[in-house]
């Protein structure tokens, strides 16, 4: 196995700074998009992938290559950590932890729409069972391979699958208004 960052890794467990900056660029969007889609909260996701990088500074000098790339191990990082701040909300019972704030900006009408789907989606998406939601989020917004997901979830990549057809399913239904008004919007028909 090839791990892309392995002298990267080597080299920022060394004290080599610019490797350190080198792994920050090519992996904080990902590590904040993906703490993002599970928790359904921006500044939430910022401190899961400040955390995340922290851990990276203290693991990189003991870093073995080999059994599995460090990217993974990051995913894996940052979904155990994500996984911890949903626990801690549903024991809190907050029933507005995580929603969106309105905005009461005036806003042309598609621009209005659009983020109005937008929040739909992240709301349908932050529903989901953990499992379901990291699935969806791993292979579609992170746009890793069904092998890697299911590698970062330590599952079968026929169980990912399963999770994937179930969440894909339950967004569906969940979303079947937005989708039939972004229907009606391409065929230059507005719902509205």
């Amino acid at each position: 196995m090839i791990d892309p960052d392995a002298e990267l890794v080597r080299n920022a467990g060394a004290g080599d700074a610019r490797a350190a900056d080198a792994l920050v660029r090519r992996h904080l969007p990902k590590m904040i998009g993906l703490a993002r889609r599970m928790l359904n909260d921006g500044a939430e996701a910022e401190d899961v992938a400040q955390e995340v990088f922290l851990r990276v500074w203290s693991e990189a000098p003991r870093w073995k290559p080999g059994a599995a790339k460090f990217e993974t191990w990051m995913h894996r990082v940052a979904l155990n950590l994500c996984y911890d701040r949903l626990r801690r909300r549903r024991e809190k019972s907050d029933p507005g932890a995580g929603l969106y704030v309105a905005d009461h900006r005036p806003m042309p009408t598609e621009q209005w729409l659009a983020r109005q789907r937008e929040a739909r989606v992240h709301t349908a998406l932050a529903e989901l069972p953990e499992r379901q939601r990291a699935a969806l989020v791993l292979v579609h917004f992170q746009e890793l391979s069904n092998i890697a997901a299911a590698e970062m979830l330590g599952i079968s990549v026929e169980a990912l699958e399963s999770l994937l057809a179930r969440g894909r399913r339950t967004l569906k239904a969940a979303l079947a208004d937005v989708a039939a008004d972004l229907i009606g919007d391409a065929d230059g028909v507005s719902s509205v």
